[in-house]
């Protein structure tokens, strides 16, 4: 990894989250690491028509309205060596045409006026021989990297996409082509970097980057107050409650079979949740969401954390966050077993099934030591995004050799 750093080149980065977005985004922190020794020229994904009609009276629909119809700048510094631009051309919505040729005819258009759109900014900001990053958009960017004709394209897989319904519908169709005509792919789980090597052998299992700095830092003084409250082993799991992503009868067997510990699920329920007989059980406990800078708090005071994943398409080869943020407090963590966990097998007490999961939690409580503790702070460590991008830098270099 020491002899791949690459300066000095051009990168554009287009997919799915614009820079406006208000949650976490692994493509913005990947732009970020990219800048500090390349120009980058992260793209917004366009305004979609559907989008506008419902949204239009949003603030940010209102920019990107300004910007199409010439009132306002639509590329813009936003930090050392990154821009962002606000696509001057508008899509039309094609997502549930059923006819394959009419959408390939469609899409065609909306991928033309996405490219006309950033061959303006590269103009402007004198780009040259570039490298296209596609972050996970399989529609919108199918044509890129004829129209934009980049030094290398790369498609970057982090989620399994064409198992969500808006994605599988002409995804499971045009991904495997994107995957085949790009340079090469890279992906952030080895299950999602096995997917793209049947269609693309240049394809690399690159990891993930976390910024564990509020993680690490965290001072273990404070308690929240709706946490001291509940006494006796805490079993914790931070984030989003959804009924695609966690299995609901997981977390009522562990709470119906050990009524002595202490179920606290921190995050939004989704409407599965909400209705489940989990709310039913007094060790179960909702505290509902959290401001990020919180989290550390409520992991502090969990004595195992676990991620109770359901196995299906949208998990399968999802890489989470989570495990790390765990680990980067030391604290002793349970989670199900799926090939993309495969790379914590070290650290984390991976259960296949729930008969798996009440020996396996007993097993953490019980040896928890400062030194298996400092290990698992010293393997999140290693989960940056410095690191990150040194291994999609190599993949680089790899594909081209």
């Amino acid at each position: 990894m020491n002899n791949t750093l690459i300066t000095n080149r051009d990168i554009i980065i287009v997919g799915q989250q614009p820079w406006d977005v208000e949650i976490g985004s692994n493509c913005k922190n990947l732009a970020i690491e990219f800048s500090k020794h390349n120009r980058v020229l992260y793209v917004n994904s366009p305004l979609d028509r559907a989008v506008y009609l419902k949204n239009k009276q949003e603030i940010k629909i209102k920019k990107r309205i300004d910007v199409i119809k010439g009132r306002a700048d639509g590329l813009i510094p936003v930090e050392h060596n990154i821009w962002n631009l606000y696509p001057d051309e508008m899509i039309e919505s094609i997502n549930r045409i059923p006819n394959t040729f009419l959408h390939t005819i469609l899409n065609k258009i909306n991928n033309k006026r996405l490219a006309s759109s950033i061959l303006r900014a590269v103009k402007q900001l004198g780009f040259k021989d570039f490298i296209l990053f596609n972050d996970n958009d399989i529609f919108r960017c199918f044509y890129l990297k004829e129209l934009l004709k980049p030094a290398v394209s790369i498609y970057y897989s982090r989620d399994n996409m064409i198992a969500v319904n808006y994605w599988k519908f002409h995804g499971t169709r045009l991904e495997p082509q994107l995957i085949a005509k790009s340079d090469l792919c890279v992906a952030n789980s080895s299950y999602l970097a096995n997917y793209c090597r049947k269609y693309n052998p240049n394809s690399y299992y690159v990891g993930q980057g976390c910024d564990l700095n509020l993680f690490t830092g965290f001072n273990n003084a404070f308690v929240p107050e709706d946490l001291a409250r509940i006494k006796g082993p805490i079993i914790g799991y931070v984030g989003a409650l959804q009924s695609i992503r966690l299995d609901i009868e997981l977390l009522e067997h562990i709470a119906k079979q050990k009524p002595e510990w202490q179920i606290v699920l921190v995050g939004p329920e989704d409407r599965e949740f909400t209705a489940s007989n989990l709310h039913g059980y007094p060790n179960v406990h909702f505290l509902g969401s959290k401001t990020g800078d919180l989290l550390p708090a409520y992991i502090a005071g969990f004595d195992v954390c676990i991620n109770p994943q359901i196995v299906n398409e949208v998990t399968i080869g999802n890489y989470p966050r989570k495990i790390d943020e765990y680990l980067a407090m030391g604290k002793p963590t349970v989670a199900t077993l799926t090939e993309a966990m495969s790379v914590f097998s070290e650290f984390v007490y991976l259960a296949k099934d729930k008969d798996e999961y009440i020996p396996i939690i007993t097993k953490a409580l019980e040896e928890n030591t400062s030194a298996l503790q400092q290990a698992r702070i010293d393997f999140a460590g290693t989960h940056t995004w410095e690191n990150n991008v040194k291994a999609i830098y190599a993949a680089i270099n790899a594909a081209k050799s």
